[in-house]
């Protein structure tokens, strides 16, 4: 059994948070604190790309500034069909994975033909490219956005309308994403990913064909991503071009950066630090913003290895 315990500080520290956002809802029904459990589902749904953008950025190496655009895709995907009365969530999810996919693949072939400041630009450019295009669509709210008047729906057994079941589904499908990542990571696929990030050319030389992999990892990162939209149009009951923007791709990127990159739980940590920094900064001062910046940049300047570099530190001290 003891084998079995996590033995390092970022391993007890990484089981603590997955135990608190078990319990959550229990802690917020008894504080009589709702207002927090909405907190911590926009923390998981913002993990969820987190995580998806860290596959790209952490274990491959390509930074991409259009990576929100997944999540308003996928939360499109949602709206669109419920503005036509089409509220099966099932028709929703199946939406998302495969306009993400596609906009992945299409938009990856290209980008993956390019390197370094180049691949950002263009990733970014790609996402601009979506995003006034769904400005231009007025017969979906163009730039004021959508209402969706009804969350999706997967049967009676699963009711998305209350604020815990839908909790504890974006719960659930945090830990399939982890546990998919953490397979993904280490199979023949993740190591010719990461191998690809140090030394692409040597594993050409091993016979790999690296763009065919990094172009299925863009993929991929991109569907996860579009599933969070989902559960983020169904979080907010509202959803615009704004969810796309530049300036979302990168607050993800600091995600990854502030939590570590190329770590498992990393993103997760910087997700939940972002946004309750974001949260209890905006309520001290009106000038939050300026402390938050503040905060960013000592992060990138000093924090090398994010949160999980310190928590390891930590240990070896």
């Amino acid at each position: 059994m003891k084998d079995y315990l996590p033995s390092t500080l970022s391993g007890i520290a990484y089981t603590g948070v997955i135990i608190l956002l078990a319990v959550m809802p229990v802690i917020t029904s008894a504080l009589g604190q709702g207002f927090y459990l909405d907190i911590f589902s926009r923390i998981m749904i913002l993990s969820i790309a987190a995580l998806s953008l860290n596959l790209l950025i952490g274990y491959g190496g390509m930074i991409s500034l259009g990576h929100a655009a997944f999540l308003g895709i996928g939360a499109y995907c949602v709206g669109i069909p419920v503005y036509y009365e089409i509220y099966n969530g099932w028709i929703h999810l199946g939406l998302a994975i495969v306009a993400s996919g596609i906009f992945a693949l299409v938009t990856g072939a290209i980008s993956l033909r390019t390197k370094g400041v180049y691949f950002i630009m263009i990733t970014l450019a790609f996402a601009q490219m979506v995003y006034f295009t769904f400005v231009s669509l007025e017969e979906y709210g163009g730039d004021d956005g959508l209402v969706i008047v009804l969350r999706s729906e997967f049967g009676n057994w699963l009711d998305l309308e209350s604020a815990v079941v839908l909790y504890y589904v974006i719960f659930f499908v945090l830990l399939l994403t982890l546990f998919f990542i953490n397979k993904l990571v280490k199979a023949r696929f993740g190591r010719v990913i990461v191998g690809s990030k140090y030394n692409e050319r040597r594993m050409q030389s091993l016979g790999f064909d690296t763009y065919r992999y990094r172009l299925v990892c863009y993929v991929i990162s991109g569907i996860l991503c579009g599933i969070a939209g989902v559960f983020l149009g169904n979080f907010t009951s509202f959803i615009s071009p704004e969810m796309m923007g530049w300036t979302r791709s990168g607050e993800l990127i600091f995600m990854v950066v502030f939590g570590g990159t190329g770590t498992l739980f990393g993103p997760i940590m910087g997700a939940g630090i972002f946004i309750l920094l974001e949260e209890w900064l905006s309520a001290i001062t009106i000038y939050w913003q300026l402390i938050f910046g503040a905060i960013l940049i000592a992060v990138v300047l000093f924090g090398r290895g994010g949160i999980h570099g310190l928590l390891t530190r930590s240990k070896r001290r």
